[in-house]
């Protein structure tokens, strides 16, 4: 029967692997504690007696020995070794460091090529003894033969005993008998039905799991073999100068409801902001902060000695992390919460960030302070660290200071989802406490107040009656509610001692304190641990409880507004206020950029204007009138105090005009092409405070005067004028020039001597008192004639000698006053009739080649106009090339400055369609935010 039975099994494991054959024949022979062999005993009869072959047979025998009990134990416990190395893994620590210290690839080649090379060199040296070597050779073929037919018996044991290998694998390995003997091995002990049952099922669950922790260990390494393979993109990326393209990280559970807050801060409207967290208030020294420092487990707040430190709400995010840090929101930086230098720098930012939001004469901001901390053991909530309240204000404080405070605490409790944390300092009497009257007041049920009651240490020593913390801790000595009532111990008065120093010296406290040790309250009632976890879960009991609320909330918020845009604002697009500023500067920009297609006419016609305009006050009234004045019809005086006059006009104020006038060309076209033809009132204050902060800023460069002077100086030296369009375009401008003024002095004189006969006819008008004696004194002079520009003492004292017969007395400045407009009026109707006349004179002065003495006024105008001309071609150059692009990137920068600029903004872009555009993007981004938060809560679930 064994016979067939070891030929169907011999005939089944045909094709099978020689080392799946060895390990099945090891196994059973190790199981059964039999060989395989038994049915063919080993013939030892014509084994040779020799000391050779027994030295042989000895050592092939250990050989196998050792082969055995390995493969016996690989087999027999492998699955349970699997799982006790990775447990064992697990806990190593991690050994990369080793890497640096052992060889690496290239010099184990080299050790190992070495070995080769001396084992070569020893097997030349060694000489075996050739009988040795036969007698060797015939018993390895021997042995070699009988190990054969030795695996072909195994198979068979190991096909009949599969099920007694499998229950094996459970139980401790049986003792190894000498298989190389003859004598026959113990038969195995006999095992129930059950318990064969139960070694199965054991089996089995331990295969499970030993798959399930490969199968986790194969994702693990699959995910670190990926993150290798991306570091490895990054840094070839690096290497070759380009920057790698950042991921996405998934955000944290608790850091999407931060967001959520974060994006709710500093939101005006009414029942916007009704989402959990936990809002720390007490009185002022009470140990607020302490506290929210020992949940955060880093002293991250600066202290004052005995001064306000908290000036600003400062909400801190706590989350759970592999590295104890803290960050900003609107900072890239990390702190390192386990060195010093990182914390004082936390410190100090947090410090400077209060004092910025306290500016313009206030003690308190209500500016929120964002920032997050992570760390190993840290329960995830969100806490509002708020002032303290305060009953005295002192005179260094604002006088507002006490009531923004308490307005500022109560609408942060308002909220009918925050978790109040009320802290109250043991140490001082229950009666001055300040904070504990709001509290009831915003939750007289206490269905969403805790308490905590610090310096329990204090408490302690200075209280007689321990009963009264008892009191306290039951809640039935201050008159107010809460969910629960704890005890903590926040420090000892030392501002240099560590976290962990405060909560070892907490816990030796209630460990050894006698009211604590007695049983006045229950151990969940003392420590910040406690503490901390029982906010944790009150925070994320009334997240869940209210979050999906919330959210329909914003919901019916946004169909509202979104109602009322469709009604009120049908064609237009729902832009908010930064969407229409960039709209407002990408337009701007457009028009400003047509400033280098402007004409070179227009530049040149418009730069004209402004420089006469400029110009037409010191021409007239510093040369030209002063030089006739003093001429007297002597054309070559004339021309010489003409020359000396323009010489100094032209090195002293002639660039700073020229520069000005430009200036004021280019600010007039600026304007212009800035200012569309149908604008939008929406954006008319921006355009406008853009524009003008653009022109104030620009400045022309300084340089230019120096090459207008060079210009200006060399156009004023030609006196010659070469053609009959440049004489009569010296004398229109004479002409104007002349007909202005004569304008203004008329109606000068017509201001002293009141209206004429016609307009008091006309126009119903009658000259006061004052202009009758003008009329009188202005007739009298005119019959003395105007040609001469000043009076002689005998003709003013004449003259007022004949007004004084009229009944009318004046003194010689008030006649001398009003010869003056006479004169002049005088002077410009005759240089106006010189001027027509000399538009014919063109040809007689081309025959005198300009040395003629005739009309040299014209010819000082022509060079003024010269000069003009070519300081508006110099101006239109230095436009073009760099005025132009100085004053565009002085309109981007304000613009720039502007989109920084949040208050500004919405001082210039107001109105209910920026309002209500800004409520419903916000409304959608909240509830955006607020329904993936709410599908990674429930997948949390």
């Amino acid at each position: 029967m064994s016979r067939i039975l070891h030929n169907r099994v011999r005939s089944s494991f045909k094709n099978t692997s020689w080392v799946s054959i060895d390990k099945r024949a090891v196994a059973f022979s190790i199981w059964t504690g039999r060989s395989m062999l038994l049915y063919k005993p080993i013939d030892t009869s014509h084994v040779q007696r020799r000391c050779y072959g027994m030295l042989v047979a000895r050592a092939i025998r250990g050989v196998l020995k050792i082969r055995y009990l390995v493969l016996g134990g690989a087999v027999g416990g492998g699955m349970t070794l699997n799982k006790k190395y990775a447990e064992w893994k697990d806990g190593l620590p991690d050994m990369g460091w080793l890497n640096d210290l052992l060889p690496d690839n290239e010099q184990w080649d080299r050790f190992t090529t070495t070995l080769i090379t001396a084992k070569d060199k020893i097997g030349d040296q060694l000489q075996i003894d050739p009988r040795l070597r036969e007698a060797g050779v015939a018993r390895t073929t021997e042995l070699r033969e009988w190990l054969a037919q030795r695996y072909e018996d195994a198979v068979a044991a190991a096909a009949v005993n599969n099920q007694q290998r499998l229950v094996y694998c459970s139980e401790p390995a049986p003792k190894i008998v000498n298989n190389l003997q003859s004598r026959p091995a113990s038969p195995p002990p006999a095992r129930s039905a059950d318990d064969a049952a139960h070694y199965e099922k054991r089996v089995h669950a331990l295969q499970e799991e030993v798959l399930a922790l490969q199968a986790r260990y194969q994702r693990e390494l699959q995910r670190l073999e990926q993150e290798n393979r991306e570091l490895r993109q990054q840094n070839m990326l690096l290497k070759q100068g380009r920057q790698p393209s950042t991921k996405k990280m998934k955000r944290s559970l608790i850091d999407m409801y931060s967001s959520v807050l974060d994006e709710l801060a500093g939101w005006e409207a009414d029942g916007a902001d009704r989402l959990p967290r936990v809002v720390v208030v007490g009185d002022q020294s009470a140990g607020k902060t302490s506290v929210l420092e020992m949940i955060a487990q880093a002293r991250i707040f600066p202290r004052g000695a005995g001064e306000m430190c908290t000036r600003a709400p400062v909400k801190v995010t706590l989350s759970e992390g592999p590295y104890h840090v803290a960050q900003f929101r609107d900072s890239s930086r990390e702190f390192d919460l386990n060195k010093e230098s990182d914390l004082a720098d936390l410190r100090k930012e947090v410090e400077l960030r209060m004092r910025n939001s306290v500016r313009g004469g206030r003690t308190v901001s209500s500016d929120v302070i964002s920032m997050s901390v992570k760390g190993p053991g840290l329960h995830r909530m969100v806490l509002v660290d708020l002032p303290g309240v305060i009953s005295t204000q002192t005179v260094d404080m604002a006088a507002d200071t006490r009531e923004a405070i308490k307005q500022m605490t109560r609408q942060y409790m308002d909220n009918p989802n925050a978790i109040i944390l009320c802290i109250q300092d043991g140490s001082v009497d229950a009666e001055r406490s300040n904070v504990t009257d709001l509290v009831s007041s915003c939750d007289p049920q206490g269905k969403r107040t805790i308490f905590v009651l610090t310096k329990v240490d204090l408490a302690e020593e200075n209280l007689a009656n321990p009963n009264r913390i008892r009191r306290i801790l039951e809640g039935k000595l201050f008159p107010m509610k809460a969910l629960g009532y704890y005890a903590v111990v926040t420090g000892r008065s030392r501002r240099d001692d560590s976290i962990q120093g405060i909560r070892e010296y907490e816990e030796r406290f209630f460990s050894s304190s006698k009211l604590f040790k007695n049983g006045l309250v229950t151990p969940s009632q003392v420590t910040t641990r406690n503490l901390s976890l029982a906010v944790a879960e009150c925070f994320w009991r009334m997240v869940r409880a209210t979050v999906e609320q919330q959210a329909d909330a914003f919901k019916a918020m946004r169909f509202n507004l979104e109602t009322e845009w469709k009604n009120t604002f049908p064609r237009q697009r729902e832009l908010d206020r930064d969407e229409l500023f960039e709209r407002a500067r990408a337009e701007l920009l457009d028009q400003a950029a047509e400033l280098s297609a402007v004409p070179a006419q227009r530049w040149e016609h418009a730069l004209r204007d402004a420089l006469w305009d400029h110009a037409a006050p010191t021409v007239m009234d510093r040369i030209y009138l002063p030089a006739a004045a003093a001429a007297h019809d002597d054309q070559d005086k004339f021309n010489t105090i003409v020359d000396i006059k323009l010489r100094e006009w032209a090195e002293r104020e002639l660039p700073g005009t020229s520069v000005q006038a430009g200036r004021e060309a280019l600010r007039a076209e600026f304007s212009r092409l800035t200012e569309p033809a149908e604008p939008e009132p929406l954006f008319r204050g921006l355009r406008e405070h853009a524009v003008r902060e653009a022109l104030l800023r620009h400045d022309w460069e300084e340089r230019a005067q120096d090459v207008l002077r060079v210009l200006q100086l060399n156009a004023l030296q030609d006196r010659c004028v070469s053609a009959r369009a440049h004489w009569d375009r010296a004398v229109a401008l004479l002409e104007a020039a002349l007909g202005d003024r004569l304008g203004a002095a008329r109606d000068r004189l017509r201001d002293l001597t009141g209206p004429g006969w016609r307009e008091r006819w006309l126009s119903w008008s009658s000259p006061t008192e004052e202009q009758r004696r003008r009329a009188l004194l202005a007739a009298e002079l005119e019959q003395l004639g105007t040609a001469r520009p000043q009076l002689t003492y005998d003709e003013v004292v004449a003259v007022r000698d004949n007004l004084r017969r009229q009944g009318v007395e004046v003194d010689n400045d008030y006649i001398r006053e009003t010869w003056k407009p006479l004169y002049l009026r005088k002077f410009l109707e005759q240089a106006l009739t010189r001027a027509r006349d000399c538009r014919k004179s063109f040809y007689l002065y081309s025959q005198q080649n300009g040395a003629g003495k005739e009309c040299c006024e014209v010819v000082l105008f022509w060079r003024i106009q010269q000069t003009l001309e070519t300081t508006a071609n110099a101006l239109r150059q230095q436009i073009g090339n760099r005025e132009a692009a100085r004053l565009d990137r002085e309109l981007r920068e304000v613009l720039d400055e502007m989109a920084a600029d949040a208050d500004l903004k919405k001082q210039l872009l107001s109105g209910r369609r920026v309002e209500l555009a800004e409520e419903l993007k916000r409304v959608r981004k909240v509830q955006e935010k607020l329904e993936e938060f709410i599908e990674a809560l429930n997948k949390e679930k």
